[in-house]
Parts: C-alpha cells; sequence; structure tokens
C-alpha cells in the first residue's frame, strides 16, 4: 500500500525522530512510505496515495493549536474526499488530547475518513503504532 506520512512539526527545521519512527514501522510491514513535510511541500502529490497519516505537534507546550501549514497542505492536495486516513499527535504538554480533537477536524473539513487516531510518547511508541497501519 501507498502511504503518505504528512509531517506538521511545531517548527520548520529536520524531520523529528517520531515521525521517521512511524514511517520505519509502516515500511517494516511491506507498505511503501514517504513523508511530506508542511514547512517543504504543497501537499499536490497527496490524491496519489491509498492512506495519509498526518503526524503534528502542538505549536507550544500550554497550546492546543496546531500548524497552520497542516490545512493549507490538505486544501491543496484536491479529492482527499473519502481517503483512509490516520492522525497522530506528539505528546509534549497538557493539551495533546485537544489537539488531536483540532487536527481530526481539519482532516475531516477536507473530507478525510479518519480510521485510526493516537497520541504518541516517543520514537519507540511511534514505531509500533507505525506496525498496526494497513494490517
Amino acid at each position: 500500500m501507498r502511504i503518505a506520512v504528512v509531517s506538521a512539526p511545531a517548527a520548520n527545521g529536520e524531520t523529528p525522530d517520531y515521525i521517521t519512527s512511524l514511517a520505519k514501522g509502516m515500511s517494516m510491514m511491506g507498505h511503501h512510505v514517504d513523508i511530506i513535510d508542511v514547512w517543504k511541500e504543497d501537499g499536490m502529490r497527496l490524491p496519489a496515495y491509498e492512506y495519509i497519516a498526518v503526524a503534528a505537534e502542538p505549536v507550544s507546550l500550554f497550546s492546543s493549536k496546531i500548524p497552520e501549514n497542516i490545512s493549507k497542505v490538505l486544501s491543496k492536495g484536491s479529492s482527499l474526499v473519502g481517503k483512509k486516513s490516520a492522525a497522530f499527535i506528539k505528546k509534549t504538554g497538557l493539551f495533546s488530547a485537544r489537539a488531536l480533537s483540532n487536527l481530526m477536524k481539519v482532516m475531516e473539513k477536507e473530507g478525510m475518513r479518519i480510521n485510526w487516531s493516537d497520541i504518541l510518547f516517543n520514537a519507540p511508541h511511534a514505531e509500533a503504532m507505525g506496525k498496526h497501519i494497513g494490517a
């Protein structure tokens, strides 16, 4: 299965280790996985994937806001209606559950069908979660 992992860290920079571990777990199950960074790419390739996993982290320690680039990337990827998807938030502060809810609202606004969501604690936990996608 072709899977896109949409990486949405709080700030522009390198891809965080929990996102690469999530992708590694998916690829260990035999899936073709590509990481799409919301700070560097526009999301035009998203309709080509069968499954889209969005992994984000809240903007700050005491906030439930997610990076605004997520909605921009998802809206540019036309025809995402009905796509199977997963929503993941990195546990960073007090409002991670609320941030996960906000992420799911953004994804559902684009018509994506979320069949799994979870809060990621660290890289090994993310890798374990990645092994369950598409199984």
